[in-house]
């Protein structure tokens, strides 16, 4: 059998790619270089800014000449550092000769050996990958979460006040509204996404062993904690004093479950989307030339929803292994967090598959008020708690004398079908308040939804 030329080996960067493919940018091999780059090119601007060992400050050309490796960075950067690499066997000294070359052809030389000064590999790590997931997270995940979040408001802003009988552990309960339903999903989204916006990207810039030891030995008259904070949050990130050879990645792991808390939410929205579709709630607007079933010509099937379902799986369990993982690491230092950290763009890159999936899954189906109609209509029996609360209020009112409210409607109604006639037939019999009894009697199930409606306010 003849070899197929090179393929993708992920269905991320094969069928997917045009969904996933912004991510790449920033949490690619490739993009994780150029945050090294930039890490690299920005504590050089620091050291001769600030005239470390006799350095003079560079000019605003040659500022912006450096900073143009990183804005320029592209595919001849790619190849040379792989070229580099191939022979360092060290992905960062790569990225260290890369700059000394640059610096070199700039007429920089005089300043090379400032180049990776006092920092360990890790020093450049942590703070490319706080760059590079931070700038995936607000610049891409989160627009595609808000985009999802923005959908599901209007629908239950659409469908604030449409009854729809309410099914808890499958059976049917007292009616809710489709507005009020969608609109829980909303809430719990919108509280995510804000602990989410609300992480705190750590760095590190402190040496081999997180103790300046290098720095000091160099110049022990600098306050390097310092200069490593003024540093680290000049490249918009929070300072972390405290470390090992590597930051401690302790942000990482409260990112990830924040992430893979909302899968499991969206998760449990594709469920009940899925379900109710299979109830005939929500209808699939068919799409021009697509095939449902290879045999069967009438089906249209929430593969949205499904393809949604999968991927927030595979995403939370490549995001759990990340947060269980990143936080250990053999006392001083261990490489476990090398590789696991390579495929934090693998478990984002599933989780905004699920996002797009959902979101044009809900541009592709409608309401069917009939069918939610006739669903109440056949189970008047949910009015059970309703006649047997007002009775209980009667009673405390001093205006009834029935006894035990809650086993006289069990009796009529557990485990049967019963229709308005039976109830208010019922209804009449009750030794109630002519008032209650009327309220009763203009009850049906689509007027009982109580609030429902109202609280799809309380979104912000």
């Amino acid at each position: 059998m003849t070899a197929l030329p090179p393929q993708p080996l992920s269905p991320l960067d094969g069928r997917y790619r045009g969904v996933v493919a912004a991510l790449g940018d920033h949490l690619s091999e490739a993009g994780l270089n150029r945050a090294r780059v930039q890490v690299e090119v920005e504590w050089l601007i620091y050291l001769t800014g600030h005239r470390m060992f006799g350095a003079s400050p560079l000019d605003s050309h040659q500022i912006a000449s450096l900073r143009s490796l990183v804005g320029d960075f592209g595919q001849a950067e790619i190849d040379e550092l792989a070229e580099l690499e191939a022979t360092t066997r060290h992905d960062v000294k790569a990225v260290e000769y890369l700059v000394r070359r640059r610096l070199h052809t700039l007429g920089l030389d005089e300043i090379a050996e400032l180049t990776h000064f006092a920092a360990t590999s890790e020093d450049i790590n942590n703070l490319s990958y706080a760059i590079t997931v931070s700038a995936a997270v607000h610049q891409v995940w989160l627009p595609k979460l808000h985009a999802v979040m923005g959908v599901l408001r209007e629908q239950a802003i659409r469908f604030r006040d449409q009854p729809m009988l309410a099914r808890t552990h499958g059976q049917p309960a007292t009616p809710t509204t489709m507005g009020k339903e969608l609109a829980v999903f909303v809430y719990r989204l919108e509280r995510i996404a804000k602990q989410v916006s609300g992480t705190e990207f750590l760095g590190k810039f402190s040496g081999a062993t997180g103790t300046f030891a290098a720095h000091v030995v160099a110049d022990a008259a600098s306050d390097w904690p310092r200069i490593s904070r003024e540093f680290v949050e000049s490249l918009g990130l929070t300072w972390n004093p405290l470390t090992t050879q590597i930051e401690s990645h302790d942000w990482q792991a409260e990112l990830y479950n924040r992430i893979s808390h909302a899968n499991r939410v969206l998760h449990n929205l594709a469920t009940d989307v899925w379900t109710y579709i299979s109830l005939g709630y929500f209808r699939q607007i068919p799409q021009a030339g697509a095939t449902g079933s290879s045999t069967m010509p009438h089906k249209i099937n929430p593969i949205r929803f499904e393809n949604a379902e999968a991927n927030l799986e595979l995403s939370s369990a490549l995001l759990d292994s990340l947060a269980a993982t990143l936080v250990t690491s053999r006392m001083q230092r261990d490489l476990t967090d090398s590789t696991t950290q390579r495929n934090i763009g693998v478990g984002l890159g599933h989780s905004l598959l699920a996002l797009d999936n959902i979101q044009r899954g809900l541009g592709e189906i409608d309401l069917d008020a009939a069918t939610l109609a006739a669903d109440l209509d056949a189970n008047w029996e949910v009015l059970a708690e309703a006649i047997q609360t007002v009775i209980r209020a009667e009673v405390v009112a001093g205006r009834s004398s029935i006894e035990d409210p809650y086993a006289l409607l069990k009796e009529l109604t557990r485990g049967k079908r019963i229709g308005r006639d039976d109830l208010v037939a019922f209804v009449e019999k009750l030794d109630i308040s002519g008032a209650a009894k009327q309220r009763l009697i203009e009850l049906t199930p689509v007027t009982y939804t109580g609030l429902a409606g109202d609280l799809v306010d309380y979104l912000k």
